[in-house]
């Protein structure tokens, strides 16, 4: 009897507290901790940056046709795309990226980033942890925490607004969701409260909107006061029955809720109607290009951590994400490129513009590279077309800009078919680490799992080369 009355009390609180406080929030406002470090570590007294906007460029960029050119190479590594100079001397990137091209000098690329892993779905785990998937196709919530987790568990941000938000904004028609099971993209074993608020929403089409953040008309002020005592009242008894992570959530997403509601500032950093048509066209009218924008509003508002996964866009079972394993070029060319060089470098001026880049950290990467040689396939991939790549995780690029980062900088080398490190290889561990130093987290703090153990976040190094001071 007990165990069914319990069961009730929980449905009572997750199906009816919507309808109970007269809102219309989705269950995933999440809310920050106060919570601090529970291991001793210095933490730089200054940060130098406030914020990192993540670019997940998911399904893995063939590194070799966008930052990391091997034009000496045979055709057959090389590829179809010419390599331009940059306003950094000596260094070029290829030619169907040109915008950045012309902002080389604000950019970080490391061009030896390797691990071992060419599943995607456990793959991702890497870049967005800083550690390796603890079980390969185990359940997401045995994760390490992802960094905008640990931001979250950390109380960074100020302010309603959560923490940590994900944009994966869905396209009708579009591709699989493949991304939907990848790994390292919630709070893992830290448990749900501290799992990013995710927009699907489309911010290309003109009745975007993310949640509704307007109390009924029919609701009084008064009225909703009331509601927000009765849901305390029902926290209080639920609280004494047990501890399930999911409701503690709740009840945080909930409290967050009627936060976002009293705070007008906080609903309008989600209206991207309010920005100019020119900036929204900077951006790219696409849905990668007014996700970018959005997070940028995100920041600008006081969210410290915001993830812009690549849209699901693309030809199904064909090309899919930044996943080319056939039409590469085609799509580098067209759908892929032009978009993220336009959203970008949009980004980079807007942040500069508004005196916002020395304190925001832009990361753009995808949790692997492609084979060396086009058509080429590998164990454990997805093979390739006469005109693709597959998966190659031993060698990539990623890329860093903004707060605490040297721009116009290259760190580490690939070999002359772009298929292994040549120099200062450099892993998904010091990646990590390289951001938490940059928004003046210790890379190594420890913080307890669900069973109480005290585990160290990231076992990387900061890349030094690469940071400013």
């Amino acid at each position: 009897m007990f165990g069914r009355h319990l069961i009730r009390r929980r449905e009572c609180l997750r199906a009816g507290a919507v309808s109970l406080l007269g809102l219309d929030l989705p269950g995933w406002l999440h809310s920050s901790s106060l919570a601090r470090a529970e291991s001793p570590g210095t933490a730089q007294k200054r940060p130098p940056a406030k914020a990192c906007i993540f670019l997940f460029m998911w399904g893995g960029p063939a590194h070799q046709d966008t930052w990391d050119m091997k034009p000496n190479s045979p055709a057959e590594y090389r590829g179809d795309f010419r390599p331009i100079d940059t306003n950094v001397s000596g260094l070029q990137i290829c030619e169907h990226l040109p915008l950045l091209a012309q902002r080389a000098d604000k950019l970080a690329l490391i061009r030896s980033m390797t691990h071992d892993d060419v599943d995607h779905t456990s793959a991702t785990h890497y870049p967005l942890t800083g550690r390796a998937t603890p079980r390969r196709g185990g359940p997401l919530s045995e994760d390490w925490p992802g960094i905008g987790a640990v931001v979250s568990r950390l109380g960074l941000g100020r302010g309603p607004l959560p923490p940590h938000v994900s944009m994966m904004p869905v396209v009708p028609n579009g591709a699989p969701r493949f991304v939907e099971s990848s790994h390292g993209q919630g709070a893992g074993w830290l448990g749900p409260t501290f799992d990013p608020m995710r927009i699907d929403a489309d911010g290309s089409l003109p009745n975007y909107k993310v949640g509704d953040f307007d109390l009924q008309a029919d609701v009084p002020e008064s009225r909703s006061d009331r509601r927000r005592h009765l849901l305390g009242s029902i926290d209080q008894q639920l609280r004494h029955l047990e501890s399930d992570a999911r409701v503690a959530a709740n009840r945080s997403h909930y409290g967050r809720a009627f936060s976002l509601l009293s705070s007008k500032g906080a609903v309008e950093a989600f209206d991207l109607s309010r920005e100019p048509a020119a900036v929204r066209e900077r951006y790219g009218m696409n849905v990668h290009g007014q996700s970018v924008l959005q997070a940028r509003r995100l920041v600008e508002a006081g969210v410290p951590y915001v993830t812009v996964f690549w849209p699901n866009d693309g030809i199904t079972n064909v090309s899919v994400y930044w996943d080319t394993h056939n039409r590469n070029f085609i799509d580098l060319k067209t759908r892929l490129c032009p978009v993220t060089d336009r959203a970008f470098s949009a980004l980079l001026d807007d942040l500069q513009e508004r005196g916002m880049l020395d304190e925001t950290l832009i990361v753009w990467t995808g949790e692997m590279g492609r084979t060396p040689r086009v058509g080429q396939g590998v164990v454990g991939g997805a093979g390739a077309g006469a005109d693709g790549r597959d998966h190659w995780p031993s060698c990539f690029t990623s890329v860093l800009a903004g707060g605490g980062i040297q721009g116009g900088i290259v760190h580490g080398s690939s070999d002359k078919f772009a298929a292994y490190p040549a120099s200062s290889p450099t892993s998904p561990q010091d990646l990590a680490a390289t951001i938490y130093h940059c928004l003046g987290v210790d890379p190594h703090v420890q913080l307890r799992d669900n069973l109480g153990r005290p585990l160290t976040i990231c076992e990387g190094t900061p890349i030094s080369p690469i940071l400013i001071g």
